[in-house]
């Protein structure tokens, strides 16, 4: 079995193992089994990184072997220097996802952790599928646990959220299954991506493709103005399932634009550049304007995250090499960041039971150690420079510019002015300022405890350590991508 394949698979093993020890008397064990399996997971994948090799676009670490023999599906797998970067990520969030659960959840703990172990290997499988078929496979497939865990451990909506991201979701791929079909009667019956890429296909076509395939992507990035399911599952999921929402799964969107959209359609996708680059300034711009107005915690991130992702789409559709770059970086950044302000929220929400900005103030009286890692995250959320979350947004504002000077003045001008930074900054200053805490029932619940601290401090670690890579090594960061 090849790299790729352990690391879908082994989490999936470990985690229907964790399902089939069904009793919370248990629970012990199966937190220190899930933790196991999320590690030895992430190690897996770590050899991909290592023998990764720079100055070829071609596919590494491939598996191919027949699947469906009649119709000409394979079971094919590969990274580039754009997926492998998604395989480490969702395997390394598994593992904050795990620790930062251990003490929150109480029941029903088999299927919790097991649920998160099955999805990453989903997601996982998602980066690595160069079979058309398999692809939409294990897209459809991440569905199924993240439903669970919304309508399982959720909010008292959690059934309304459930649902809403389920038939969102859904309904935008069912455009795409079309669209695959067509593509593998065009090739001749194939699956293989490699071959799809070469066919000649008519501007007709590559229109009505395109837009086949925008209809999944956008709704899972989510684009405005397909993005209103996200703030409902963001307050009713999890903070878990936050956390790999916002730090995993969006990027599958984004991700599909580059592997299916764009190589695909290449004529369509340049021909309606304008209509993405519209639709990215609008969440960057007016979705960055409704997360000022929100008192609630989540639904402030979970705004800020359409935006976030706004540049991410905009940075693909200027078509130059430093705004593509910029995406990606972006895409990776904002998952070390996103994930990190959902887990804040969660410490503090499992406390003091509100997640209303105005509940909380002084907590850096109680909890020092975690004002410290918040207040970090909201900077790097901010594009303070050396952390994560500033060279993407920068290379994707230097290539607007480049591209055009007037669209670059609308992207600078949002991150400056109208992007979400004031709330985060006032919902960290609350945290930070040396007042009384204002939230005197929950003060003696507000407490630093162990992992928690393991969870943030793993991702802040990494988010300044990637932040200083890419910012001090420009160039030999774009070659890895």
């Amino acid at each position: 079995m090849g790299l790729l394949s352990l690391a879908i698979w082994m989490p999936i093993a470990f985690g229907v193992l964790l399902l089939a020890l069904g009793r919370d008397e248990q629970a012990r064990s199966v937190r220190w089994i899930a933790l196991i399996g999320a590690v030895a997971s992430f190690l897996v994948t770590l050899p991909l990184y290592d023998g990764f090799k720079l100055g070829t676009a071609a596919m590494q670490f491939v598996e191919k072997t027949s699947w469906i023999e009649r119709f000409n599906v394979n079971y094919h797998l590969g990274v580039d220097g754009i997926s492998l970067w998604f395989v480490l990520l969702t395997a390394f969030i598994n593992v904050v996802v795990v620790i930062a659960g251990w003490e929150v959840i109480t029941r029903r703990v088999n299927q919790y952790m097991g649920a998160f172990l099955i999805l990453s290997g989903l997601m996982i499988g998602v980066f690595s599928a160069l079979d058309g078929l398999l692809f939409y496979v294990f897209f459809e497939a991440t569905l199924i646990p993240m439903y669970l865990i919304i309508g399982i451990w959720g909010g008292p909506n959690k059934i309304y959220a459930a649902f809403k991201f389920f038939l969102y979701t859904l309904l935008g791929s069912l455009l795409m299954l079309i669209a695959l079909i067509f593509l593998y009667t065009k090739s001749g019956g194939s699956f293989d991506l490699a071959t799809w890429y070469k066919l000649p296909l008519g501007g007709t076509t590559q229109t009505l493709l395109f837009f086949a395939f925008f209809a999944a992507f956008a709704v899972k990035v989510p684009m405005w103005p397909v993005h209103t399911w996200l703030p409902d599952v963001h307050v009713e999921a999890p903070t878990g399932g936050s956390a790999v929402l916002a730090a995993i799964m969006l990027k599958l969107g984004a991700y599909g634009f580059l592997r299916f959209s764009m190589p695909i359609a290449p004529d369509a996708a340049r021909e309606w550049a304008w209509l993405m680059v519209a639709l990215s300034l609008i969440a960057v711009i007016y979705v960055g304007l409704v997360a000022l107005v929100q008192q609630d915690m989540k639904k402030l991130v979970a705004y800020s995250s359409v935006a976030h992702m706004g540049f991410v789409t905009l940075g693909f559709f200027i078509f130059n090499d430093l705004g593509v770059s910029g995406g990606l970086v972006q895409m990776i950044a904002h998952g070390f960041v996103s994930g990190a302000m959902f887990l804040s929220i969660g410490v503090l929400y499992d406390r003091v039971h509100s997640r209303e900005i105005a509940s909380y103030g002084g907590v850096i009286n109680t909890m020092p150690k975690f004002t410290a890692f918040a207040l970090f995250f909201a900077m790097a959320n901010c594009g303070l420079p050396a952390t994560a979350g500033f060279v993407g947004e920068w290379m994707v504002i230097l290539a607007t510019v480049k591209a055009n000077f007037w669209l670059g003045l609308l992207a600078a001008t949002a991150l400056v002015n109208l992007m979400p930074e004031n709330p985060y900054l006032a919902y960290n200053q609350s945290l930070a300022q040396f007042s009384n805490v204002l939230n005197f029932h929950g003060l003696t619940a507000l407490v630093d405890s162990l992992w928690p601290f393991l969870a943030l401090a793993y991702l802040s670690a990494l988010g300044l350590w990637r932040g200083e890579h890419l910012a001090a090594r420009p160039g030999k960061a774009l070659r890895n991508l």
